[in-house]
Parts: structure tokens; sequence; C-alpha cells
């Protein structure tokens, strides 16, 4: 929701915790998204993966109701189905572990229909790369400016691969079912060149959370940041960014401050195009991403997965100092 909107979590009123296939409400749709803000300008719009904003009553909060042409994708994250503990990874493939009787299996879904039920794996992510090579395509021939936005499943547990991916990597499976992902990139990237319009497009790659340590080996590694996911410390808020134009981001490293907050001003400035009406938690990058410069934030909170009206704001970061107030992990 913070991406999609610039606005933290307790605005949009996407809290506590996540959204689940049973929940009735989703992102609000008086809130504007990144593709709402784009859409004026004659973008075309797409997105493909993790949804996870909700579904509500008649698909009323799906991405086609909230700015995007297109979508294929999973409404909400992939272990919401009866399988909590499955895995995918041929040619031993256990695509169903521990299983609750009574829960729906994962969907696939095409805009607000559903294509598949349950959710094969082992295509999911071939599937995801020839969808989004299609749609960079068609909007190239056409010379229409596009958006594509890609939360994948990749590398939340459970993991899965497909046989491309699948034990050729020298990580286990956490590092085949981030190869495989890296596969797709790549094959975007290949596409944004094949069409000529890779000196005309903003690549920019980052995550939302920090690794699941309770899974160990199977959920990432925070370095020398402590914590990971679901914490506010530095291990599980603190990511990397890769942004990647051509021509008019040069290669280097910034240590400034940025979130992914910042990512629908950054954007609108680039594009032209207008801001919400409402108040922005972030900041535009762009002197940090075409100048190298200064960035704009100063400063950044940090909420709990739950906040509360006893439990609110965890942490707060102001230039190099941070102050926690409460903690968790």
């Amino acid at each position: 929701a913070s991406l999609l909107t610039g606005r933290y979590q307790t605005r949009s009123g996407i809290y506590p915790g996540v959204l689940y296939p049973g929940s009735i409400g989703g992102l609000p749709l008086n809130e504007t998204t990144i593709a709402e803000v784009l859409k004026p300008l004659g973008y075309a719009t797409a997105a493909i993966g993790k949804w996870h904003l909700g579904v509500g009553a008649n698909g009323m909060f799906l991405p086609t109701k909230q700015g995007f042409d297109q979508y294929l994708g999973i409404p909400y994250s992939h272990d919401m189905g009866p399988c909590w503990n499955l895995t995918c990874f041929p040619p031993d493939v256990k695509c169903f572990g521990l299983c609750d009787v009574g829960t729906v299996t994962v969907p696939l879904m095409h805009n607000d229909i559903i294509k598949q039920q349950p959710v094969n794996f082992l295509d999911l992510e071939r599937a995801y790369s020839d969808f989004a090579a299609n749609f960079i395509t068609t909007s190239a021939k056409k010379k229409q400016p596009f958006f594509l936005y890609y939360p994948s499943h990749h590398t939340h547990y459970p993991q899965y691969a497909g046989p491309e991916a699948a034990g050729r990597s020298v990580r286990g499976p956490f590092g085949d079912a981030l190869l495989e992902f890296d596969n797709t990139i790549g094959n975007l990237m290949t596409t944004l060149e094949e069409t000529g319009v890779i000196n005309n497009t903003l690549v920019f790659f980052t995550s939302d959370n920090g690794p699941e340590l309770m899974r160990m080996s199977r959920g990432g590694n925070s370095g020398p940041l402590k914590c990971g996911k679901g914490t506010t410390y530095e291990g599980g808020m603190r990511e990397p960014a890769i942004a990647f134009w051509p021509g008019i981001i040069s290669p280097g490293v910034t240590h400034e401050m940025a979130s992914i907050l910042d990512i629908l001003p950054t954007i609108a400035n680039m594009s032209g195009a207008k801001l919400p009406q409402v108040m922005l938690d972030g900041v535009d990058m762009t002197e940090i991403l075409v100048k190298q410069g200064k960035g704009k934030r100063e400063m950044m909170v940090f909420y709990p997965t739950d906040p509360s009206e006893m439990y609110g704001l965890f942490a707060l970061r102001l230039g190099k100092y941070k102050a926690h107030f409460y903690t968790r992990g």
C-alpha cells in the first residue's frame, strides 16, 4: 500500500497485519495509486504477481479497479492456501504438504477472472515472464508509455521453482527460487532492449522487508543488520535498491536516505504527472537518482505490523540517528 500510494499504511487503513482471502476490505478506492497517477498521461498499466491489497465483493479491490489495465497474479500471499508448507521443486515435486480441510486453494487471476485454481507453481513464473514481455512489446509497438508493477512471490516462503531453475543454484531451494526470479528480470531487460525502449525506461528494483529469519537458510540473510522481517530493526526495514536508466542515471552508490514511499512522487515528477491532492509521506528522489545529489528525506518513522493506540510508533530515524521506543524480534 505504501509503495503504490506514497502514504504510510496507517493513513490508508491497511493495518493491522495483512489482508487474507476472506478479508472484506482492501486498499480504499479513494486512495490514488501510481497507476492512477499515470493514466491521465496515456500510460498503459499492468500488474503481475502478488497483489495482497484486497479482493472484496465482486473483485472491487483488485488491480483493475485501482488503475491497472491488466493483471495476472495471485491476489494475496501464495502461502494462504490449504497447504501452508508446500514446496514445488522438480523432479521431486511436493506441492501439497500439511493441509487444512476447508481452506480454498490459491487462484491465479487474469484481471478479475480466475484463470487457474489451484495454481501450477512450476509454470507460474514463466506465465508471468511471458505476460510482462508481451505487455512491454505491445506498448512499444503502439509507442505508448507504460508502467509495469511486479511484486514477486519469490523468495517468500514456501519457495518454488520451475524446471529452468530447480536444482541449478548453489544456495538450495532459496537460491533456486531467487534464480527463477532473476531469470524473469533478465527476460524483461532483454525485452526492453529488443523493443528499443530501454533508454527511455526507468527500472526500479527493491524489496519491502528483510529476510524471514525463522526460516533460517530458506529465509534469506540480513548480513550485519540486526533481526529481519516483522521487526523495526535495520534488518527488517533497511533494503537494497537499484535504479537503472541508461543515459539518465549514472552508475554509482548513494548513502542518502530514501523509502518506497518516495517512488510515487519520483515517478510523478519524472513523467510530468500531477500528484494526488492528499497528504503524501513520500518525497521526490530525482535529485538522488539523476544528479547523485542530496536527498529530500530527513526522517523516517517505523510502525509495527500491528500498530494500535497503545503501541503505535515503534522507532524514528532522523538523519544518521534512530530512536527505538518499542522493540520486537
